[in-house]
């Protein structure tokens, strides 16, 4: 089990959630007891795939995402939660700017978008990006535990 101290993870995702569901999934395989999991939503969908797939608590909206973003030690979810207008246009400035803000860490999965595209970014399966997020929060939360 990970040693820690309390902390909340904020998975934030739009349209269908489903790439919500699966980084909760995988953060439900770590034995953590003092882990909170907050899904977000740009749409209710969203929130609620995300919060039946196993997050304690969820919201969905522009307003939810601007207040809750900020209760999160770690923000996981796709890089378009902070480009402007990504997502099929769900992602509105107000959302990208208080992610961004947000004093937590992000990490995001790098996914393309016909909009942008991320170059030097090696293309992988959705279910391994969401792995390597969650390996990688995993190594972040060990950091922190022992500062």
């Amino acid at each position: 089990m990970i040693q820690s101290m309390k902390h909340r993870v904020v998975v934030i995702d739009g349209m269908g959630g489903g790439i919500g569901v699966q980084i909760i999934g995988k953060l439900l395989e770590i034995d953590d007891q003092e882990r909170e999991i907050l899904a977000l939503g740009t749409n209710a969908v969203a929130a609620e795939r995300m919060v039946k797939a196993g997050a304690q608590r969820g919201a969905a909206g522009e307003n939810a995402i601007r207040v809750s973003a900020a209760l999160g030690d770690f923000i996981i979810g796709p890089v378009g939660i902070v480009i402007i207008n990504s997502m099929m246009g769900e992602l509105t400035a107000a959302m990208a700017e208080a992610i961004l803000a947000a004093p937590g860490e992000r990490i995001l999965l790098p996914l393309q978008n016909s909009h942008f595209f991320l170059a030097g970014i090696e293309q992988q399966p959705l279910a391994k990006q969401c792995e390597r997020a969650v390996e990688y929060y995993r190594e972040r939360l060990q950091v922190k535990s022992r500062r």
